[in-house]
């Protein structure tokens, strides 16, 4: 359940939710390098060799692995036993400090009951808001949500989100002071396997040849993000020239088979197999940078959304970027030396500013414009930089100097 490391008492317990492995390990690792001891409490899914051999990091194993053939008796008894555990640590653990990054299975009690528990218990919470209102961005919006959500906002001492635009939401719609919000901008997501394979190897193992015009969307399968638009645009643009190729990739999103259907019957209907590729399904990590290396471009043709992780996953491969004008793309992505941005929901703007990528000095010397978007993205988006301010939202919380 733990590591054997040596090390001292806790200062911070990091609640995962069991969820998006990348950015905890992340988040973790450079709170440890601040010299912060922590506690971080996950599952199977979360586990990672430098877990066990990092000092001041200790890995709490409350889920086990999720199986989803599991019988409901099954699923609910492992629910009830990770609750168990999580809420007998917070009455015996000694971190004052709970940094959330994700609520667990069930959302509306870990935004209620679970908050005032741990602040019955004495307990400084921080909270990382990933999406401020995220049925509202799907359009499943309801007042049970909004008021669970103002609840957990509002007991929370301090809250991290990655754009402005996220924080000027929670002070508006939510009422938080200010001084209890902290824009991080998004760290860089570098926690995948980066082996010599080369961006030819990658295509060539894709089934696609080193000339073909790669377009890629990576990510879970969700109706908000506007596949279907892509696939517009696509079918624009492979009118024209031939060699251009679509890979989709990605885990469809339980509740969104309707939308999965919908993706496939216009794959199937507009598109000959060779030049769109489909790969549904879960992207093992070690298999992340063959899409992340074959591709020439990922794109994101997203409705709605206020950040998105896999732009600096991007970016940590040297992949440039074409993404709608929503959220804060514009503010991340720079012209011409690591992607370009298009209107929203617009298939032919999107067809052009990819005809423009293609045509640009960043495509045609992307070989080496590779290694400048990673420098970029790790100068500016550095967990390093994110791990600092933490550090002093935690010490702001306790109303001391350092943990």
């Amino acid at each position: 359940m733990t590591n054997a490391i040596k090390s001292q008492a806790p200062d911070v317990a990091v609640l995962t939710g069991c969820k998006d492995r990348p950015y905890a390990l992340g988040l973790v690792l450079g709170l440890v390098g601040k010299g912060v001891a922590v506690d971080m409490i996950g599952s199977d899914e979360e586990d990672s060799p430098e877990l066990h051999v990092t000092p001041n990091l200790r890995f709490l194993n409350f889920r086990g692995r999720q199986n989803d053939a599991d019988k409901f008796s099954a699923k609910l008894s492992q629910l009830l036993r990770y609750y168990a555990r999580l809420y007998r640590y917070a009455l015996r653990s000694r971190p004052k400090t709970y940094h959330i990054l994700w609520n667990y299975k069930l959302e509306y009690i870990d935004r209620t009951l679970s908050m005032l528990y741990y602040k019955l218990l004495g307990k400084k919470v921080a909270l990382t808001a990933h999406n401020v209102n995220q049925a509202k961005r799907d359009r499943q919006d309801t007042l049970f949500n909004r008021v669970t959500l103002k609840v957990q906002y509002r007991l929370s001492d301090h809250i991290f989100v990655h754009t402005q635009k996220m924080k000027d939401e929670l002070i508006q719609d939510f009422g938080i002071e200010e001084n209890a919000v902290t824009v991080m901008r998004h760290p860089v997501n570098d926690s995948f396997p980066n082996t010599k394979l080369t961006p030819a190897g990658a295509k060539s193992r894709l089934g696609l040849k080193e000339g073909d015009k790669t377009l890629l969307f990576l990510g879970r399968i969700k109706p908000y993000k506007g596949i279907e638009l892509l696939l517009a645009a696509f079918r624009l643009l492979a009118k024209k020239d031939p060699t251009y190729r679509l890979v989709i990739a990605g885990e469809p999103h339980k509740g969104s088979e309707a939308y999965l259907d919908e993706i496939r019957t216009i794959v199937a209907r507009d598109f000959s197999p060779e030049q769109v590729l489909l790969k549904f399904g879960f992207i093992p990590d070690d298999q992340m940078e063959l899409y992340l290396k074959g591709g020439d471009v990922l794109v994101l043709p997203y409705k709605d959304i206020f950040q998105s992780g896999v732009l600096f996953l991007a970016y940590n491969f040297g992949l440039p970027v074409v993404a709608t004008d929503v959220g804060s793309f514009r503010e991340e992505i720079i012209d011409g030396e690591t992607g370009f941005v298009c209107k929203p929901e617009d298939p032919a703007d999107m067809a052009g500013t990819l005809e423009t990528y293609f045509s640009s000095a960043l495509y045609k010397n992307l070989g080496n414009r590779r290694q400048d978007i990673k420098d970029y993205a790790h100068r500016v988006h550095s967990w390093e930089s994110a791990a600092e301010l933490m550090t002093a939202a935690y010490s702001q919380m306790s109303g001391t100097d350092s943990l």
